[in-house]
């Protein structure tokens, strides 16, 4: 696919597989909260191991670097986000309730992971080589399914607008994925509010647009390879 993969870590052949999982995961969110907090480059291996409870000898059976740690949080996080979307989306046909759904599970997602969502945001051109291809490809299929919804969306009750479909939906990227600044999933409002909101400003905003088309760009088709090297982006 890309070259050389990065191997997921493997477990003892004793050791059960529900107790490594959950082992794994929770070193996992240990590590993103040090480096949602630090930043990666001061996260040391030694302060993770100390957030986690687990000797340094120990973290090192789970992942040989820092960058393989890394790697293990952005490529479990976008494939969890693209997996829950799929099952979500299954049986749902409309294209503004598949449009509200997405923003629905992106945001909820996150509303449990804020820390994943900065690290991911924060960190996403750190990784390198074949680590950073295998993330960049899931990621290209999390934002090739998410361009489907708004093609589908502009199809159904646009068609023919001339609006760049790629600025749309990197504008909806930003929108959610700029949450971690101000949202807070305890004290604010609901995440079903919320993602409500965001919907309605978005179908809004893309069906004004779509009255004024000749205001907007001509080039309403760009290609999915027109995406940026990675999907969570902020500005």
């Amino acid at each position: 696919m890309f070259g050389r993969q990065i191997a997921l870590p493997s477990r003892a052949s004793s050791e059960p597989k529900e107790g490594y999982e959950r082992r794994l995961g929770h070193i996992l969110a240990a590590a993103c909260g040090v480096i949602a907090r630090l930043g990666y480059e001061r996260a040391s291996m030694r302060a993770v191991a100390k957030a986690t409870g687990v000797s340094l000898a120990g973290l090192y059976h789970y992942f040989d670097s820092k960058e393989k740690m890394l790697f293990l949080i952005q490529f479990r996080t976008f494939s969890a986000l693209h997996q829950n979307l799929l099952e979500k989306l299954h049986g749902v046909v409309d294209a503004e309730e598949q449009l509200r759904v997405m923003i629905r599970a992106h945001l909820g997602y996150f509303a449990a992971n804020m820390d994943a969502l900065k690290v991911c945001s924060h960190e996403l051109d750190t990784l390198s080589g074949p680590a950073y291809e295998q993330t960049k490809n899931i990621r290209k299929e999390y934002y090739a399914l998410i361009r489907s919804i708004v093609e589908r969306l502009l199809d159904a009750h646009s068609p023919g607008a001339s609006l760049n479909r790629h600025v749309l939906t990197m504008s909806l990227f930003g929108t959610l994925n700029w949450l971690y600044r101000w949202y807070d999933p305890v004290g604010g409002p609901s995440v079903a509010t919320v993602s409500n909101q965001i919907a309605s400003q978005f179908l809004h905003g893309i069906y004004h647009l779509a009255g004024s088309a000749d205001e907007t760009a001509t080039d309403s088709h760009g290609s999915p390879h027109d995406a940026p090297q990675g999907i969570v982006r902020t500005p």
